[in-house]
């Protein structure tokens, strides 16, 4: 004989609120279907009850999960938290349930991961990436589920994207710094992905144009500040006459920096040192940390929002939205 306690049913709390079986599961499915009082008491004995909702029904009936799917690509990374803020303010608000994978920047973890969220029969997915294995690519097909793509602006999205363009913005941010003068600048570059590589190419484009020598360091590793004071000494190494860094992101510039000023160098004086993403780090530093300022939270936002949207039949004129990003100069550069 079990001694797993019996969990309460549909039936248990209507019983304690002295309401039949359907009201309850009215309730259930939206508040708003029953008055304000019988609600209240609803929630009073559903919290008294510690009653636990069993979904598996209501996916059967209706194959809806009220869940939407979310890969990260790290779980660390301020720049995901910001944009999973952003996601949950309008999944909350809407009733649905959030499920997050996370896939390490592997191409075939992410396959993986999206393989499992679609096992949960999840009603929509928001993904990180805009480059996916083919056998991700014929899992969705084969899903017809709503998709929005997060952080870049793909010039063929599975079905919808919001993001900003990475390669413009290291470019504004390189010419910001040439415009203060410097002219031997490097591109310190880690954890090669696409958004690397789209703020390399934006940063050689800004050289070139004016006349100048790129020289950039690159590496597989993660990013950190270690690796930031390590690639700023690789650089210093390369080109002594350095007089300027623009860091892939602002882990890479928080230590670039912290280590320009141990080696004694003025900053920006002597060398200017520029992020991208605009994290809390920067301004804890002094000088403050110049970076380029992305819309995560925003982007977060929007994407849920319209994933929402999709799932309800909405459709969109324009399935690509920028939401651009800003420069914030600090007193780095």
């Amino acid at each position: 004989m079990s001694d797993k306690p019996r969990r309460p049913s549909l039936q248990d709390i209507a019983d304690r609120v002295g309401t039949s079986k359907m009201t309850v599961s009215r309730y259930l499915r939206n508040a708003s279907l029953v008055s304000d009082a019988t609600g209240q008491r609803i929630a009073g004995a559903m919290e008294q009850l510690g009653y636990i909702p069993n979904r598996v029904p209501d996916l059967l009936a209706r194959a809806k999960s009220r869940a939407i799917g979310v890969l990260l690509p790290s779980m660390s990374n301020q720049v995901f938290s910001s944009l999973v803020h952003g996601v949950e303010a309008m999944t909350r608000e809407a009733g649905y349930h959030t499920l997050y994978g996370h896939y390490c920047y592997d191409i075939e973890q992410e396959t993986r991961q999206v393989e499992q969220l679609l096992s949960f029969q999840v009603d929509g997915l928001i993904l990180c990436e805009t480059v996916h294995s083919e056998r991700t690519l014929r899992m969705l097909q084969v899903a017809a589920i709503p998709v929005v793509e997060v952080m870049e602006l793909p010039t063929q999205p599975i079905d919808l994207a919001v993001g900003l363009d990475h390669q413009a913005a290291a470019e504004d941010m390189t010419r910001a710094m040439i415009a203060r003068g410097k002219r031997r600048i490097a591109y310190l570059a880690a954890r090669l992905d696409r958004r690397t590589r789209l703020r390399a190419a934006g940063y050689r484009a800004a050289m070139e144009q004016a006349g100048l020598i790129p020289l950039e360091i690159q590496t597989e590793q993660h990013s950190s500040f270690q690796l930031g004071g390590e690639m700023l000494r690789q650089a210093m190494a390369s080109a002594p006459d350095l007089d300027g860094v623009f860091c892939t992101n602002d882990d890479i510039a928080a230590g670039a920096l912290l280590e320009a000023q141990a080696m004694g160098l003025a900053v920006p004086e002597r060398i200017a040192v520029a992020g991208f993403n605009a994290l809390d780090i920067g301004a804890a530093l002094h000088p403050r940390l110049a970076s380029v300022v992305t819309p995560r939270e925003a982007i977060g936002r929007l994407a849920a929002q319209r994933l929402l949207g999709r799932i309800h039949g909405q459709r969109y004129a324009d399935p690509v939205v920028d939401l651009g990003y800003t420069l914030s100069l600090g007193g780095s550069v």
